[in-house]
């Protein structure tokens, strides 16, 4: 090891202890993101998609949370765990996907079409969730859908996610023009390319991935899904259609499979920008806490809570 491999591998170790150090003194606990550098899901003691984080958040007896995310993901954990401290350790860290609708927007599509339901995507700001009718994830999207009476649904943001429960459900889906840059610029042509490059592998493709991409998977799963479908699989190979920070988890429970990315391209800055010394700053100093203002908070818990009845 050279010199200044061996000064970064110390500095890396201090940086942890430090981390360490103050997650005990705050009574804290980190929780990341499927999508989070490597070494961040390392020290975490919870990794996880965003909901399923949150409501693992709330069950802790930690008086504060980092979360290792996007800003929604940190608005989720407070509307579930209001007595909590919640810390964003990289402010700026925002999500293009829900940045694409406000709370005007759906009060405007709820006035021109007032007979729909309203379901939104746990990807998008607390204001917004607080005028849904009910939230959904990536996962129980279809069956969320499906629950609900009414035969026209307002889905937002994502318009992918959208088309996928469309294919499920005999309702009218009225989509919102969002997606995920991450997941919308892979094209089929990037799926031709990984299967011509890794023949035996099963293709697993994101709901938020476009329609011809999700055609021409074997399964569309949401990052929990696809963790269970790696490991109950008998095959030993995997294109994982969905952000790279994915790959560390589905590696680390199977290392007798392999996995291999869609494309180089999956990558989605938001979630790459939280380092190590982001945690240890968010402990040490109380960075960057998060609140949402009590009315907007209760609105956007009973969207939540109206799904988790569901499921």
């Amino acid at each position: 090891m050279s010199q200044v491999a061996a000064r970064q591998s110390a500095g890396v170790e201090q940086t942890i202890a430090r981390i360490q150090q103050w997650k005990k003194t705050r009574c804290a606990v980190i929780i990341a993101h499927n999508y989070q550098p490597d070494e961040i899901q390392a020290v975490a003691d919870y990794t996880g998609d965003s909901l399923e984080l949150a409501r693992l958040a709330a069950k802790t007896e930690a008086e504060v949370i980092v979360f290792a995310g996007v800003v929604f993901m940190a608005e989720s954990a407070k509307l579930l765990s209001p007595q909590k401290t919640v810390l964003l350790p990289v402010k700026e860290a925002g999500c293009p996907l829900a940045d694409t609708i406000t709370a005007e927007d759906l009060r405007q599509a709820r006035q021109q079409h007032p007979q729909a339901a309203v379901v939104i995507y746990v990807n998008s700001p607390a204001e917004v969730k607080a005028l849904a009718d009910v939230c959904c994830t990536s996962a129980n999207a279809v069956e969320v859908v499906n629950s609900l009476p009414q035969a026209e649904v307002i889905f937002a943001p994502d318009k992918n996610l959208a088309h996928w429960v469309a294919r499920h459900t005999q309702k009218r889906i009225i989509p919102w023009p969002g997606s995920c840059c991450t997941h919308n610029n892979i094209t089929a042509k990037d799926v031709a390319a990984a299967k011509q490059a890794h023949p035996e592998a099963k293709f697993m493709a994101h709901p938020e991935c476009r329609p011809e991409v999700c055609g021409q998977a074997d399964a569309v799963l949401s990052t929990s899904q696809m963790l269970r479908r790696a490991k109950a699989e008998k095959a030993t190979e995997f294109i994982v259609g969905t952000e790279i920070g994915m790959l560390y988890r589905l590696r680390k429970e199977n290392p007798e499979k392999t996995f291999y990315p869609l494309s180089s391209r999956m990558v989605c800055r938001s979630m790459k920008m939280t380092s190590l010394a982001d945690l240890a700053d968010a402990l040490e100093y109380i960075k960057y806490p998060v609140e949402v203002p009590e009315p907007i908070r209760m609105g956007a818990f009973q969207a939540l809570e109206a799904m988790l009845k569901i499921n």
